[in-house]
């Protein structure tokens, strides 16, 4: 009786054994589950994550670039300003400078410039 009550023993505890093995790898299973979850949680928040980044840093330097276009046709419409400016006057002192001649040439003579001062009187004495 008392090798069967060994055995009985035996076995009990080899049932429970096997029962807490089970037990175990079941929530070893569970552990595991839980761990692949919050991986591919993990994983997913950090594709957002860098997806963010990169579109902040595609608006960033979508701003960036804007800005510098903009400044340099701001700087291209000053400089075009800046040359007209400059032409306009080197014509104005041309016009000046052909005309001092002209009338150099014109008035070379005495009686061409007797002749301009009667010209001018009469036009002062109609108006």
């Amino acid at each position: 009786m008392r090798r069967e009550t060994g055995i009985a023993d035996a076995i009990a505890s080899a049932e429970r054994v096997k029962k807490e093995m089970s037990q175990l790898q079941a929530e070893n299973e569970k552990v595991m589950q839980q761990a692949r979850e919050e991986r591919s949680a993990m994983l997913k928040e950090a594709k957002e994550q860098g997806d963010m980044i990169v579109s902040k840093a595609k608006e960033s330097t979508k701003a960036i670039t804007e800005k510098m276009v903009a400044e340099a046709q701001m700087q291209i419409q000053q400089q075009k300003m800046a040359a007209l400016t400059e032409v306009k006057n080197e014509i104005g002192h041309l016009a000046v400078e052909v005309a001092e001649k002209v009338l150099r040439k014109q008035l070379a003579t005495a009686d061409a410039q007797n002749d301009y001062a009667k010209l001018l009187a009469e036009d002062i004495k109609m108006n």
